[in-house]
Formats: structure tokens, sequence, C-alpha cells
């Protein structure tokens, strides 16, 4: 390939690739800039290190994935076609050494036949893969990740909404998205080119009396100026639940952002991509797809060769041999059809009924023989046709017809949202595909006009077929060939899905972009199946590769999981509160000045004595309301739960799909269609997405409304003997006596004339009253329990002496005090699944055989000898043989100021049938022994809960 720029310098950009000197000017892609400078090798290929060269001039692109370095950090495995070049850019070809035209591992292609498809699954089992695996991984991936590049967190997430979200910017969508403004619709524009326009920037067309390019222009000029958003370098990669589509926008003047954009329709103009045809060697330096050759001659002055032969099938590569002949090139057409119009051959020198036969060359094209013929030549153009590009519709479920006549897959059934136009549909032609848009947006107001007759797309397929001689490439970028099909297809690899993984045809960041449509036709001819028969492989977001900083936008360092916070923190700092994180809320660990045991025991033994006063605020507090909430909240629920009267609370677990226990807590009944799910702190969020996914899934969304409440309402406890005094003392209006609330109910009262909830529940053992006001009234609340408690010897309450009370009690935590194993009936909860005949999440999985093992981890109480605690995580453990084996594991362990000894709660084997039985305990060496008890270690009669 003797690619030149046409009639203007090289440019003033300095840039360098694999360590030499260039030139390139503004508005260059890194691979213009290589081909303006005759660069032909700019990579290798994947398994067998071949050179190769560029192909594409977007985003379709195989082979031409760099290392980008600018201001002196590195950016792995970025498209030479869509990288835009910068001054002192150092670009580096990938999976190359020392160079892309001297690459040391070229040798590997002479060793071709002993690397098929599917053999590193065989060569390397004997005599062991670890052998192999670190010369493996050192050779394995493309690019290389710079440690020194950490790129600031300020990428941000923009929500949007609109009416008519338009996916591309060329004729198809500027016509569509003037006709929804025209009728009123808010219309966001996207297209990933800095300019709008599509194939009008290199194919001759005019439109409404202008040029195509003009007309563009003045398309987004009008949409601006209407108030509409139009979006330039930004991909739109995938579609989500619900017509939410996330675009990836590159800015120069600020950091990249994702759009979140939901729509009520989206329009689909993503136009289509030129595939391969099939033939020996087509992945030589100089083979280059068609279109990708105009648009260098027409965005970027480049003529790509001097001497060029165009291989092809369909009408669409006569306006590019036309084009580059004009241009100053000799062009010869070779098309695998034996007849065509003959008005779009004229001027043109044609070989009919011939195909590629050889490519001469091992660094460029050198000559290329068609039809028996050699042809000297510095590039090889080819077009198999064209593929709509219908990721996008695939990604909302749309299923694909294959068209005979364009020999391509287009939509099938209708998306409800969304509809496909233009080339996307496989509508070629100017005036249909304008009129096709025109129609899709709204059909407002005048439809754009064509100049011109426009001749039918008329192709004729030319797949590959199996039995084919030398090597011939179907996917560049993973190095798969015709061979490797055939040999997928005996080795019983028939179905596309495992045609992909086993060949890895179409995986990476190509996606099947230019080789799925030449792989399902290889494996369809091979199995005599058709191609509609064979079917297409999954298309998954992204569309194309986007950088895991626009992902992540500023949810990294402090904002990855930003630490919630307490409405009275303020409040505890003044009272000399230490803080910790639980369950991502920043809570008080304890109050004073003193050494944490002593405050913790102080706070543990005052709050039995008297009463302490704790903020339980992050405590859940969701609410499900409507005709169907008590049916969803026992579908969520291990316990049955709607057979409880209004104004009672009820324990319980709610379990995962595999039977495990997720969370633990409390639900109050409100009414026969108002309930209230009290969860643990940390679990909010994800049993909220819990009730709601499965009132999507399994009920009727109309009958019933789940909403998180839990920010609106602040809620402090009061636990203790002199609990009681301290409430009676608050004026809430509540009958406080037992009869009236008893444990495990709850009354509505006032506080400053505002709403009160009281529940009378404990995780203390104690009587213990938990009261909820709005968040406003948080602080004169904690104001007057504190003025009250004042003169009943109260005590402030952190966490850590809350779970030693909880310990002492043998009350569990989910996620601490279980494991991902855990089943209620390991915690001896067995009533539900013995009699409840209901269905409920995980009730299936209760009766696997896996549930029902007897040598299962159970949660027991462990008590030691003398004054130290054991350590929570050591092992109980058994000695056979000279070998140690765990019997499961410490979950809690604490000092217990009231008992004055140690208590420790655990999941032992087999241990609610070992009660009594001695076990030794380890832990860095040390062996302790522990007594397997009762999880509860004080008041297990439950006295104090009405003392």
């Amino acid at each position: 390939m003797s690619a030149r720029r046409i009639g203007r310098d090289k440019g003033t950009l300095s840039f360098t690739f694999d360590g030499r000197p260039y030139k390139g000017r503004e508005g260059d892609t890194i691979a213009s800039a290589l081909l303006a400078n005759g660069v032909k090798v700019v990579g290798r290929s994947f398994k067998y290190h071949r050179p190769r060269g560029i192909w594409g001039a977007w985003s379709e692109e195989p082979n031409a994935l760099v290392d980008v370095t600018v201001g002196g950090h590195s950016t792995p495995n970025l498209r030479a076609t869509t990288e835009y070049l910068r001054d002192r850019m150092a670009v580096r070809s990938v999976n190359a050494s020392p160079s892309a035209v001297a690459d040391r591992h070229g040798y590997l292609d002479r060793f071709a036949r002993f690397l098929p498809a599917g053999f590193y699954y065989k060569t390397f089992l004997w005599p062991d893969w670890h052998l192999f695996e670190p010369r493996i991984r050192a050779m394995a991936g493309l690019g290389r990740v710079d440690p020194q590049n950490h790129p600031a967190a300020d990428n941000p997430f923009i929500n949007a909404h609109c009416d008519v979200l338009v996916v591309g910017a060329g004729p198809a969508g500027l016509a569509a998205a003037m006709s929804a403004s025209a009728a009123g619709k808010s219309v966001v524009l996207v297209d990933d080119h800095a300019e709008a326009g599509g194939s009008l920037l290199q194919r001759d067309a005019e439109i409404d009396g202008v040029p195509g390019p003009q007309w563009a222009a003045d398309c987004v000029a009008a949409l601006q100026a209407a108030g509409q958003r139009v979006l330039l370098r930004a991909t739109a990669y995938g579609i989500y639940d619900h017509n939410l589509a996330c675009i990836w926008q590159r800015r120069d003047w600020a950091p990249d952002a994702q759009w979140r954009i939901r729509a009520k329709q989206i329009i689909v103009a993503a136009g289509a991509i030129e595939r391969p045809l099939v033939f020996p060697d087509n992945d030589r330096p100089g083979v280059m797809s068609a279109d990708a050759a105009l648009f260098y001659l027409k965005r970027h002055d480049i003529l790509v060769g001097d001497r060029i032969v165009l291989a092809t099938n369909n009408d669409g590569a006569y306006a590019v041999a036309a084009a580059l002949q004009k241009a100053g090139a000799k062009v010869i057409v070779a098309d695998t059809r034996k007849s065509f119009a003959a008005e779009i051959a004229r001027g043109l020198q044609v070989k009919q009924g011939v195909a590629v036969e050889a490519v001469h060359g091992t660094n460029g094209v050198e000559a290329v023989t068609v039809g028996g013929m050699r042809l000297e030549a510095d590039c090889l153009l080819v077009s198999g046709g064209y593929t709509p590009t219908v990721h996008l519709f695939c990604q909302a479920l749309g299923k694909l017809r294959f068209d005979e006549a364009i020999a391509a897959f287009l939509p099938g059934n209708p998306v409800p949202g969304m509809t496909v136009i233009g080339a996307a549909n496989g509508t070629f032609g100017l005036a249909a595909l304008l009129a096709e848009a025109h129609s899709a947006g709204d059909g407002a107001g005048e439809p754009p006009r064509s100049a011109g007759d426009e001749p039918p797309f008329r192709i004729e397929p030319a797949w590959p077929a199996g039995g084919a001689k030398g090597r011939q490439w179907i996917d560049f970028q993973n190095d798969v060939t015709l061979k490797d099909v055939e040999l997928a297809a005996r080795e019983n690899f028939r179905s596309v899905e495992h045609l992909k993984r086993y060949t890895t045809l179409g995986m990476a960041t190509d996606q099947g972009k230019t080789s799925n449509m030449n792989g399902l036709a290889a494996m369809a001819a091979i199995t005599g199946r058709t191609i509609a028969e064979t079917g297409t492989t999954t298309y998954r977001p992204p569309f194309t590769p986007v950088p895991l900083t626009v992902v992540a936008g500023r949810r990294r360092g402090e904002l990855f999981n930003p630490m919630r916070r307490l409405a009275l923190e303020n409040a505890h700092r003044a009272a000399g509160a230490a803080f910790r994180e639980y369950g991502g809320w920043l809570r008080p660990a304890w109050f004073g000045s003193g050494s944490a045991f002593d405050e913790i025991q102080r706070e543990a033994r005052q709050s039995r004595e008297t009463v302490g006063i704790l903020d339980g605020s992050p405590l859940g507090k969701i609410e499900v309301m409507g005709p169907d909430a008590g049916a969803l909240v026992d579908f969520n629920s291990y316990n049955t739960i709607s057979t409880l009267k209004p104004g009672r609370i009820r324990y319980g677990f709610m379990l995962t799909e595999n039977g495990v226990v997720y969370d633990d807590g409390v639900v109050a009944k409100v009414a026969d269609d108002h309930y209230i799910v009290s969860c643990s702190s940390g679990h909010v969020a994800g049993v909220t997405m819990r009730l709601e996914e499965w009132r999507q899934d399994r009920f009727d969304p109309a009958r019933v409304v789940v909403h998180n409440s839990t920010p609106q309402w602040a809620t402090l406890t009061a636990t203790g003997p002199n609990s009681k005094k301290l409430l009676a003392e608050l004026g809430l209006g509540i009958d406080l006596s037992d009869e009236a609330l008893p444990h495990m109910a709850f009354a509505e009262g006032r506080f400053q004339d505002a709403p009160a909830r009281v529940a009378r529940v404990s995780f203390t053992g104690d009587r213990s009253y938990e009261i909820s006001v709005p968040t406003g009234r948080a602080r004169a609340l904690l104001a007057a329990m504190a003025e009250i408690g004042w003169g009943l010897d109260a005590v402030l309450l952190g966490s850590e002496a809350l779970l030693l009370l909880r310990a002492e009690k043998g009350y569990l935590i989910a996620g601490k005090d279980t494991d991902g194993t855990t089943m209620p009936h390991d915690l001896g909860v067995s009533g539900p699944r013995d009699k409840r005949q209901g269905e409920y999440v995980g009730k299936r999985s209760l009766f696997t055989e896996e549930a029902m093992r007897d040598d299962r981890k159970q949660f027991v109480g462990l008590t030691v000898d003398g004054r130290e605690p054991l350590a929570t995580g050591a092992h109980g453990a058994e000695t056979n043989s000279g070998k140690r084996r765990s019997l499961g594991y410490v979950t809690s362990s604490y000092f217990s100021p009231t008992l004055q000894r140690p208590i420790a709660l655990g999941l032992i084997e087999r241990g609610q049938s070992r009660m009594g039985e001695e076990v030794e305990i380890f832990h860095l060496g040390e062996i302790r022994r522990a007594r397997i008890t009762a999880p509860c270690a004080y008041d297990p009669e439950g006295a104090r809960l009405n003392g």
C-alpha cells in the first residue's frame, strides 16, 4: 500500500509510532496519520503474530489496536481509527516486540498447523498446565496497562430524558430528528463522530437542493436552534431496561461523560458495516474495506493506493472505485457477479465473474491474482456487502430475520419503544431512507428529498464454504480461519454460541462487527443449513469498549461506596462518640474518652442496670402497601407475616433463592394492605430491590407498592429496666401498659405535634422501645430522652455495646453469625420449613440433598474457662490420624460484664446435637478448649423482656 496525502503536507502535529517520528495534521485519527505516512504494518495478530494493516475507518477496525501515551500517561488497546491525533503523542503497536514491522514472535505463524482452534484445551494438559502457564500468560493479552496512570475521579454521570432519542447522525438519523422536532417533541441526537452527516460526508448526494454535508450541518443548526440536544463524539453503547440508553461522550473541554438517557422512543439509525470477502491471505496489510478507503479519501485527503484492485459482490463498491479513480488511482474492479447494471460501471475497468484467488506480498500487497490473472497492485479493497448495525436492537431483546435480498440479518419482531431505520434496517437507497426516517420521526414537516434517480441495491452472496484451499481469515482480530470453523463443526461445536467460544470468533472488542456474518455463513455451508437456521450469537453491551473510568464515573475513592451519615452525627460527636462504619453507616461505636474496652463494658453493664439510649435510625423502614401487600411480604419471608393482627410485629428471615439466610428483622402490620419491613441497616437497599424485583416479576405492580422510607424517619431506642419510665415522661400519648403494648407490638402517638411510632421490640433481651419520628424531630427527641434519662441514670449506648448485649442473648447478625451456606434450620428455626404450605423465596432449596445433610454447620454458643475471650474467626477443630480438620468457626466473641466471663457464638458442624461436648478451638497455632452450649447465655427464660 502506497497511501499518501493528496495536495497537502503531512501536517504539523508530531507523533511517534513504535519509536519512529512522523507528522500528522489537525483532524487526523492515528490511523489516517499512519496511512498518510505510508505505514503499512500497524500490528500483529493475536495468536499467530501475523503482520496486519489498517482494515477499517472507525469502530469496526479489527487490527489497528495501539497503546497511546500522552502527557506521560499511557492507555492500552485503543483503536487507531477512532482516536484523534494529538501533538507529541507516542503510539505503540500491541502484541508486537520490538515493533509491528519487526516482531520477534512472528515465527509463531510457521507453527500455525499445530495451533488450530482449541489447541490450548488439548496441548497443555500433559504433563501439567502449570509448567506452561507462566510463559503463556506472559505472551497473552494485547496492550500493556500503565500502573502509573491514575485517572482523576471526575467523569460525570449525566441523567436526562426525552421524547425521542436518535442514535446516529447520518441522513436517516438527521431526517428522523428533524421530523420529531417539528412535531414538538424533545429530541436528543447522538453520533460517535466529531461531525454529523454519516455517509453524506463521503458519498456524493444532494438533499433539498444542497450538497449532503451542507444539508447535515443545516439540520444540526436547526435542531440546536430549536433547543434540542445534539451530542457528537458520543457512542450509544448499551440499551437497558425501560428504554434506558447509556452513552459515552468524549469531550476535549472536560472529562469524558456517561449520559444515561431514558427516552419514550429510541430511533436507531446506526448504519451498516461493510464486511470482508473471504479468500486466501485476505488478512495481508494493504487489504482494506472499500468504504474505509472512501472515508480516508473524502475526510482526510488520503489516497490509499496508486494501483488498486477492488473486489466486490455488490453495487455499493462502484462509487468507491469511481471516486478513487477520479483522485488519480488506477482502479480495476473484480466483481464476483457475472452480470450487473452497466450504468454503475461507466468509466471503470471491470472484470466480471472473478474472485480473488491469491494476495502476493508479506508486509504489503504487491499483486493480486483474480480469475487466474495476476494484477500488479499496491492495495486490495474488498466489499462483501453490508451488515446492518443491529446491536442496540438486539440488546433491547429484538429478534432478527435473514433477508436474502441484501444477504444480511435485519430487525424482525417489533420492540416496543424502538424503531430501526436506514441502513441499520436494510434500507440502502437515499430516497427510500429519507422517507422511512421522516415517517419514523413523526412525519411532521416537509420530508427531505434527494436529487437524481437511484438504482436498487443489488448483491450476490459470496459466502465462504468448506474445503477451500489456503488460509482464509474469518476473524482478523481473533485469528480465526475458515479451517477453524470446519474444525469446530467436526468436533460438534455447531451451535453459533459454541462456535464463538470454541474458536473465539466474534469475541473481545470486535464483537463480530466484521466477522460474524462470514462465520455464520461458513458454519451454515459446512453443516448443510441455511444461514437463518444457523442463527446469530447474542449481542451484548457495550457496542464498543468503554473506559472503566467512564463506567465508574465519580464512584471512586471515598465516593465508591459513600459513607452514610446519621442526622444526629453532630449531637453524638458533642457527646463524645467514637465513630466506626456499620453496614455502610458511620455510627457511634462507643461514647467517652476512656479505653474502648472500658467504655463498651460500662455502656453494656449500665444498660442492663438502668436504661440505654441508642440511635437506631439506619434500621430499615420499608413500607409495602396495596391489596397484595400481605402476599408480597409473605412470599419474601421464611415466616408467614400476613396472619398478624394489625398493630403486631413478627420476627423472621429472608432467604435467597438457594435457601440461604439473607437477612433477619421484624415486620410490623399496620393494616391488611400496609406493612413495614424493618431489616438490618446494611441490607436496606438490597431488601428494597428484592421486594421491588418480586413485585414486578410475580405480582401485579398496580396492586402493591414498595417504598423505602428509612431516610424520612429517625429511630431512637430506649432499652433496659428503666426504659418504660423514660417513655412515660416523653408524653407520647400512648398507653404503655403491657396489656395495651405487649412485647412485639407497636402503637401510634405524637411527639411535638409530629407523628411518632413506638415499637416494643428488643435486640438486647431487655424491655425495649423503638421510637420513630420524622427525621427533622430527631435532635429534639434525643434531647428530651437525654434530659429525662439523666434522672434515671441513663447511658448513651454505642453499637459495640449493643452487639455485646445481643450476643449475651444469642441474637444473631446475618452475615456475621451466618455465612453463605447457613439455612434457617441451621439456626434452630425449622418450623416454617416443616409446616408452611405456601410458596416463598428459597423454599425448594431447603429440601435439597445439600440442605438435608446431617453434618451441616449449626449455630451454637461456646463457653470457655478463664477471662480471655476466644478469637473471632478461630476454628473449631478435630484431629484424626495426625491431621487437623475444621469443624466450623467462632463468629462472635466478647467478655460479658454482666456474666463476668467470656461468651461466644459460632457455626459448628452438627452443633445442635453436640450440646455439652467439648471441642478444640484452634487459632494461630494455639489450642484452647470450649464447651458447646445453647446460643443464649443470659436470661434464657426471657423474663427481662417484661421486667
